[in-house]
């Protein structure tokens, strides 16, 4: 008897447990919601700082969305920081970059820089693996990997199983069928990670830097870029970093401001 109460007490104690839990993640939820819709309530009455203030804080509480990044870089237009605009349409484009919305509103941010640099044109197979590539972000592609993987295992065991001649026949194409796109989907997104680790974009926050040829100032000035500027970051010499904008250009610049779209690279 003795036994069976410490069992029962320990089922109840994990059930509780688990309950509260459960209650704390929803409360949690709930409260970046509110805050959220604060926040929201807030731009709409042009209080754009608070709107900024409330959306920040709805960021420390956990919650990340295009949604979110789309609000705060139209908050931050509205006040006319406009390089903290495009850092955040650009980290929206990140979660959703077939967003029209954000896409417009990023542009027109763009348009208020200093710096016009004109993009190099893409090849048609480059332009063709983005459209592809764009269909999910990567969350939704990992996603999809792994629930393709598990119904292959699914179909395959019923296929290993399963009696019936004519039966096994059909669940063994759809089973490879399924193994295909699995497949498909598995490259996609093992090459859209290893993009993302291998490409460290960053908008430039400093008023003006020059571009030197060399990781000196002895060495030639190539250019200038302003606040706002979108760079990808190819190398790090102590205070200097080499550079490459959307044109192709590539210099070196010393002790820029610069605030990194990938949260995972190294600042």
């Amino acid at each position: 008897m003795i036994e069976k109460y410490k069992f029962s007490s320990l089922k109840s104690i994990l059930f509780f447990g688990a309950t509260l839990l459960i209650q704390n993640l929803a409360f949690a939820q709930a409260s970046m919601e509110s805050v959220f819709k604060q926040g929201n309530s807030a731009y709409n009455k042009a209080e754009y700082q608070k709107a900024i203030s409330l959306y920040e804080q709805t960021l420390k509480m956990g919650q990340i969305s295009a949604e979110l990044y789309y609000n705060l870089g139209n908050a931050y237009y509205k006040l006319n920081n406009i390089a903290e605009s495009i850092y955040y349409f650009e980290k929206a484009k990140q979660l959703d970059p077939n967003d029209e919305d954000i896409i417009i509103n990023s542009n027109f941010a763009k348009n208020m820089t200093i710096d016009a640099i004109e993009k190099l044109p893409e090849s048609q197979i480059v332009t063709f693996q983005k459209k592809i590539y764009g269909i999910f972000n990567f969350s939704y592609w990992s996603y999809l990997t792994v629930i393709l993987f598990w119904i292959f295992s699914g179909l395959f065991l019923v296929y290993v199983f399963i009696k019936s001649a004519s039966l096994k026949q059909t669940f063994f194409f759809i089973a490879l069928g399924i193994l295909i796109f699995f497949m498909i989907s598995f490259l996609i997104t093992y090459s859209i990670e290893e993009k993302e680790k291998n490409t460290n974009f960053a908008i430039l926050f400093s008023n003006q830097k020059d571009i030197w040829s060399e990781p000196n100032q002895q060495a030639e000035l190539l250019f200038s870029l302003h606040e706002g500027t979108k760079v990808e970051v190819l190398d790090i010499l102590e205070n200097w970093k080499k550079i490459r904008i959307a044109n192709g250009s590539e210099g070196w610049i010393e002790n820029a401001s610069l605030r990194y779209l990938n949260n995972d690279f190294f600042r």
